[in-house]
């Protein structure tokens, strides 16, 4: 069952981040806090969405948390169009290959055309082979033309400190 998180999901968004950022051999890199992620999501102003992937086991003894999306609107300026960039999908190695991954991505896409957006996107690392053949087979095409830039840590604060324009 895919479903939009709630308030007391923040906990186990927090932990899953964390087990992602551990499989994406950056463990160190994952320093956002419950309090982030609860005004990020729930906050006076939100500025992303998350689904949650739940697990029946089927024995009666309630649900598991399988995974995640988390993710933000963004916009084209080609399209003219809003469209959803995923930031995190993640599904716990446990309950990999059940169709989690598929169904979160699905329940995007249909937020996607529901409200007419034109893109899904997301980024996935090169060495992430698993992962890359799971987003071919649904369709996803890779963007290998472009090449992703980011200014952070002393260069942000050097060039976002500067009076030159």
């Amino acid at each position: 069952m895919i479903r939009p998180a709630r308030p007391d999901d923040v906990p186990v968004i927090h932990r899953l981040v964390r087990e992602l950022a551990d499989y994406e051999k950056e463990p160190e890199a994952a320093v956002a806090t419950e309090a982030q992620f609860h005004d990020a999501l729930f906050g006076e102003n939100p500025v992303v969405g998350a689904h949650i992937a739940e697990h029946a086991p089927g024995d009666g003894g309630g649900t598991a948390v399988a995974g995640f999306a988390l993710w933000f609107r963004n916009f084209s300026t080609w399209t003219g169009n809003p469209g959803i960039y995923l930031e995190d999908l993640y599904v716990r190695p446990e309950h990999r290959g059940r169709g989690y991954g598929k169904a979160l991505l699905k329940t995007l896409a249909e937020l996607c055309v529901e409200r007419g957006y034109d893109r899904l996107q997301w980024w996935v690392l090169d060495w992430n082979t698993p992962s890359i053949e799971f987003y071919r087979a649904l369709g996803a095409e890779p963007m290998d033309e472009w090449t992703v830039f980011r200014l952070d840590g002393d260069a942000l604060r050097e060039l976002g400190g500067s009076t030159a324009s």
